[in-house]
């Protein structure tokens, strides 16, 4: 993935940039419920994954905020084109694997290519495949409607955003509501960014029923 690399020092946010690279523990993380009635209509009308059809809706929002393209890189700003995810995808013994997938066009054409990807990753367990880096994590815990998650994170510079979603249930209103959890490092992504994605991620979601 081809991406241009920003220095500290020129980017409005360098103070900050080093303020929490410093820290033990350098990430922000928002758990917010979002409406997902009208998609899950459209997907069990249609037949397809509302897995994979709110995977793409988060993909596309979430590389509408330039800060969630950037990884630390070298002690440097890494800002991406696009940036590809990395999902998980359950297998038939009980664990998992990890697929690629780029989110950039149609959905018929995703749908496919996710099948593929699901296809090739169940022989190669949970390496990757692409630019690491450049991913974002993606992941799922459909039993549960949570109201909090904690994420693994390996510290440091890991600056991958983790996007996971759990059980959607009805509100008092008849509407249902996913538990959506984005965690970012916050060198690089302030509350703003994480509130242009839950806004870009209803845009997506709505153009998913309303083409």
């Amino acid at each position: 993935m081809s991406y241009r690399l920003i220095a500290p020092e020129e980017d409005p946010r360098g103070a900050h940039f080093a303020y929490f690279r410093s820290l033990a523990y350098p990430y922000l993380g928002v758990t917010a419920e979002v409406d997902v009635t009208d998609a899950a209509d459209y997907c069990r009308r249609h037949g397809v994954s509302f897995y994979l059809a709110v995977m793409h809706a988060a993909a596309l929002a979430a590389d509408e905020v330039a800060p969630l393209r950037r990884r630390i890189r070298d002690g440097q700003i890494a800002e991406y084109d696009e940036c590809p995810t990395s999902h998980v995808e359950l297998l038939e013994d009980g664990t998992y694997c990890y697929c690629t997938l780029r989110h950039h066009t149609a959905l018929p054409e995703y749908f496919a290519r996710a099948a593929e990807s699901r296809r090739l990753c169940r022989g190669k367990g949970i390496t990757e495949d692409d630019d690491v880096e450049s991913m974002y994590f993606i992941s799922s815990l459909p039993w549960i409607h949570y109201t909090a998650l904690i994420q693994p994170v390996g510290g440091g510079d890991d600056s991958n955003p983790r996007i996971t979603w759990g059980k959607y249930t009805e509100n008092g209103a008849g509407r249902r509501m996913l538990p959506l959890s984005i965690l970012a490092h916050h060198a690089l992504v302030d509350g703003v960014h994480i509130a242009q994605f839950y806004d870009r991620l209803a845009h997506q979601l709505a153009a998913l029923y309303r083409p």
